[in-house]
């Protein structure tokens, strides 16, 4: 018996599209199978609607795959975006993938420093931007990256053809390098594969977050985050319709919604209480609407309250993920808060179908609370030129998510608490040492502590606790304005309290817990 063929003399049969799981692949698929279907509607500011179908999609994706390929991006290589949310963007990403390289998207709202770090790190052959972008990054463009804006991007677009580009892509090629901030010093750049979204991500979106191509989701997640990137890649892998609004204004996001006949929105708590304060919301508004997934904070019982009025046939989603497992990790469901177990707002769900957990205390056994550890096919490739950071997380044949949560007997997960002081404002990640850093760099400031506070609208609000410099008297909005300078807006601290002295250990650690519970 000569036994089956091993993986290694298969593997140039699964590099062709003959039998590879690529992301790229299935955008073809979708234009040859339903290019008639819509994928991206997007409305400009100015009020124009444009709806590009899955054929045009892929047809602009394979222009934009060839204009790079002209400026000798490849496989292997990164390509960044800083660019607000359009079908170019979308097309742009897949285009990079149809090559074998990478994407990144850069923050639309950070300053100079913070791009310049992330384009350093990532170092991308080519920087894809806005054209109001054009002059930041230029400031900081790494020596042999070129940077292109858009409107010169449509010039070369016309030029070049829709064919699909040839190229060599294997589903273990990194796709996306999607920077998180956590409490560390430097953001991290998770590195994941195609394979993730293909065999593990995108089927545990159908089972767990119930999607699937008849979907059309109002879509304010902004690209740069796993959040925006990655709920982009597995909607269009599976065929539904994403609308992009060019703001996220409520009273202009009800008008989209009833316009288009959204079924689907996945936003912050913060986004539906806009909307539902809106008066014209109502079921005339948001009565088509289906699921309501949120995340990044507790949705408030207001928000539930008033969202089963307008649109009676909602059930709401609450979900939990990381970057470094692909997105998601776990999903409960419920249509008033009677339905939440033990009615604890807390409340994440359980695990999709693809992940394994397990629920750790500090000496590594099974305990009811603890540090949530993860293991899936979802699991990242590791962080991007960090091989000391990736070991730590990667620990042990698990992910070290170093999030805290209680685990109940129904396998029923709740968040306790961020092992490294992570704040969730709005949806967004905010690093407390990266806003001290900038608190201690205040002149009357001698010493500084930054928690997440508990807040209706924001879920956690950067709240900032200084001790001044003997003689001094700092001013808390002269602060924060200095913060705004140094910060994007959402780190910026919504509250400064200038206090004689900060609860400390006695090593001097600063016991943060004792300020949230002082709460200003």
């Amino acid at each position: 018996m000569t036994g089956l063929a091993r993986p290694s003399e298969l593997a140039e049969q699964y590099r062709t599209p003959l039998g590879r799981a690529t992301i790229g692949d299935q955008l073809r698929r979708h234009a040859r199978t339903k290019p008639g279907a819509v994928a991206v509607v997007g409305h400009a500011v100015d009020g124009t609607r444009t709806a590009t179908t899955y054929a045009q999609l892929d047809a602009r994706a394979n222009r934009f795959a060839h204009v790079l390929r002209g400026l000798g991006v490849g496989r292997g290589d990164v390509v960044a975006s800083m660019a607000r949310n359009s079908v170019d963007v979308v097309a742009a990403y897949y285009g990079v993938l149809k090559l074998g390289a990478a994407f990144t998207g850069v923050n639309p709202m950070y300053g100079a420093p913070e791009v310049g770090h992330q384009l350093g790190h990532a170092e991308p052959r080519v920087v894809l931007v806005d054209e109001d972008f054009r002059g930041l990054v230029g400031t900081v463009l790494p020596d042999g990256t070129q940077l292109l804006g858009y409107p010169e991007i449509d010039t070369l677009l016309a030029e070049a053809p829709d064919t699909e580009p040839e190229a060599d892509v294997h589903e273990h090629d990194v796709a996306m390098i999607v920077y998180t901030s956590g409490t560390e010093a430097a953001p991290k750049g998770v590195l994941i594969p195609h394979r993730n979204y293909l065999i593990s991500t995108a089927p545990a979106w159908s089972w767990g977050l119930r999607t699937g191509p008849d979907d059309t989701w109002l879509f304010v997640m902004p690209f740069h985050t796993i959040a925006g990137l990655g709920s982009m890649t597995t909607l269009t892998l599976m065929g539904a319709t994403l609308v992009l609004p060019a703001t996220t204004d409520p009273a202009r996001s009800l008008e989209i919604i009833a316009g288009e006949r959204v079924t689907v929105i996945a936003q912050t708590p913060t986004f539906y209480l806009a909307l539902a304060a809106q008066e014209a919301f109502g079921t005339d508004s948001v009565g088509t609407v289906r699921r309501c997934l949120t995340y990044g904070g507790q949705v408030a019982p207001h928000a539930v309250s008033s969202w089963a009025a307008a649109a009676p046939d909602a059930v709401w989603g609450t979900y939990w993920g990381q970057s470094e497992l692909a997105q998601l990790g776990s999903v409960g469901w419920f249509r008033t808060l009677d339905d939440v177990p033990d009615r604890d707002p807390s409340w994440i769900g359980t695990p999709v179908t693809h992940l394994e957990i397990k629920v750790v205390d500090a000496d590594g056994r099974e305990a009811e609370i603890g540090e949530l550890l993860c293991r899936s096919p979802s699991v990242m490739l590791g962080y991007h030129r960090d091989p000391e950071r990736t070991g730590e997380v990667l620990a042990d044949g698990w992910v070290h998510t170093g999030d805290m949560v209680r685990i109940d007997a129904a396998g029923n997960l709740f968040f306790h608490d961020r092992a490294k002081d992570m704040i969730k404002t709005g949806g967004m990640n905010v690093s407390s040492q990266e806003v001290e850093r900038v608190l201690h760099a205040h002149p009357d400031v001698l010493r500084a502590a930054v928690v997440g506070l508990p807040d209706e609208y924001w879920s956690e609000a950067v709240t900032g606790f200084v001790i001044p410099q003997e003689g001094r008297a700092p001013d808390p909005a002269e602060i924060i304005a200095f913060c705004r300078e140094h910060l994007a807006g959402y780190k910026t601290p919504k509250a400064v309290h200038v206090v004689a002295e900060l609860p400390v250990d006695p090593q001097g650690k600063i016991l943060k817990r004792e300020l949230r519970k002082r709460g200003g």
